[in-house]
């Protein structure tokens, strides 16, 4: 647990400490009344504890925990909504208070970043078809600029981390805000977004069902930008500029607004290779998409 309080106390500060330190007797209380099997912790989150399960008659589950109620609560809401694609893990117990949401497993479960890249454009605008042709939930009121501003303000306090603050400046900081501000006032054609559509979010479902999408943060906006982030994935490899127009022709985008977005996210990206010591070709890539 030391290891993952350590990594949700930089989300959300130290007073979520306490949280974890209750997240063994949690575990065990959901357990018993929900009648799981535990099996392994999944890779980290960033904003929660997630252990492989399963329910009493032996799906394969997970358990998702988060000190963040309404984030959970919001999220299943979701992924109800998302069902309709089939292309989104189904909901199978929520407890809100406690912070707790147990899902269906995604299997083979492989993360889209460790498929074969060649092949990812082409599944990549399937699992795009699928949910951008929902409609958006009524009453749905987030879009893309609220989701953009809450991402700003948050990944922006780590500039002030010398590692960061080193190499990506406030001038570059606000460059991509400004950037970002030129696109959300210029998308042509809103759709339903998973808003948070990166290849560690998803999965590989099998040759049935193809890429399927966990931890949606659903906002209505330009469909590019369920797509940039698998392009940004390209620095350090292929290359942003060829990934971009790969993805762009198999998913129908336009690939000038998907370049732009990627300069928009290597911002963000670039926050994290430089606090994580990143490999330097990757970091100086993303640097430069930034000026």
């Amino acid at each position: 647990m030391a290891k993952a309080t350590a990594r949700l106390v930089r989300r959300f500060g130290p007073g979520v400490a306490g949280w974890c330190a209750e997240v063994p007797r949690l575990v065990a209380g959901l357990t018993a009344r929900w009648g799981l099997t535990l099996g392994a912790p999944l890779p980290e989150g960033a904003a929660s504890i997630t252990l492989r399960c399963r329910w009493p008659d032996g799906t394969p589950a997970v358990l998702k925990l988060s000190p963040d109620r309404t984030l959970l609560v919001e999220q299943a809401d979701m992924l109800r909504w998302l069902a309709a694609s089939g292309r989104v893990p189904v909901v199978v117990a929520l407890d809100g208070a406690a912070g707790a949401l147990v899902m269906t497993e995604i299997l083979p479960g492989t993360e889209a970043g460790e498929l074969p890249a060649a092949s990812l454009p082409e599944r990549w605008a399937d699992l795009l078809a699928a949910l951008h042709g929902l409609a958006p939930p009524p009453g749905a009121t987030r879009t893309l600029g609220d989701r953009c501003e809450e991402a700003f303000a948050r990944v922006g306090r780590r500039l002030i981390e010398p590692a960061v603050g080193a190499r990506l400046d406030a001038a570059a900081w606000d460059r991509a805000v400004r950037r970002c501000d030129r696109l959300l006032a210029t998308t042509a054609r809103p759709v339903l977004l998973h808003g948070d559509l990166h290849p560690g979010n998803a999965l590989d479902g099998g040759a049935a069902r193809g890429l399927m999408a966990i931890d949606p943060k659903v906002c209505v906006g330009d469909p590019c930008f369920d797509a940039v982030d698998l392009v940004v994935a390209g620095a350090g490899a292929e290359g942003v500029g060829a990934r971009c127009a790969r993805v762009a022709a198999a998913c129908g985008l336009d690939g000038e607004r998907l370049h732009e977005w990627s300069r928009v996210i290597a911002a963000f990206a670039a926050v994290a290779q430089l606090a994580g010591g990143g490999e330097e070709s990757t970091t100086e890539e993303l640097l430069a998409l930034t000026r």
